[in-house]
């Protein structure tokens, strides 16, 4: 097993990481302008589709809603292509999986909780 000292910046990193702190996840996840060139999705997707895959991603593995709220924000999308996402992401992980998801993007997005009286679904 590896060393850690206590107070050392990989612990500390470590430790806000397993936290959820949004700052470090930050950090951590953006992308580089090196990734971007490297990268192959980013010569096939526009930058809003990447980032509406990158939401779609972190809902199926049950991703933390700060790390939800920071996608959403990044994509800059509408509510539509929001729940688009959640829909699409949904029918492949499962109905467990799309209820905990729905619930944790309802919460990135500051709704109140609760059900509405009429559920529309046009999707």
């Amino acid at each position: 097993m590896t060393e850690m000292r206590i107070g050392s910046p990989a612990r500390d990193l470590l430790l806000r990481l397993a936290a959820g702190d949004e700052r470090s996840l930050q950090a951590i996840l953006r992308p580089t302008p090196e990734q971007g060139l490297q990268d192959a999705g980013a010569r096939s997707l526009d930058r809003r589709t990447r980032l509406l895959v990158r939401l779609g991603a972190l809902l199926a593995l049950d991703a933390p809603t700060d790390s939800l709220r920071w996608a959403v924000d990044l994509a800059g999308a509408g509510e539509d292509a929001i729940a688009a996402v959640l829909f699409a992401t949904g029918s492949t992980a499962g109905s467990a999986q799309l209820v905990s998801s729905a619930a944790r993007l309802a919460m990135a997005l500051d709704y109140e909780s609760g059900v509405p009286d009429e559920p529309t679904l046009s999707y």
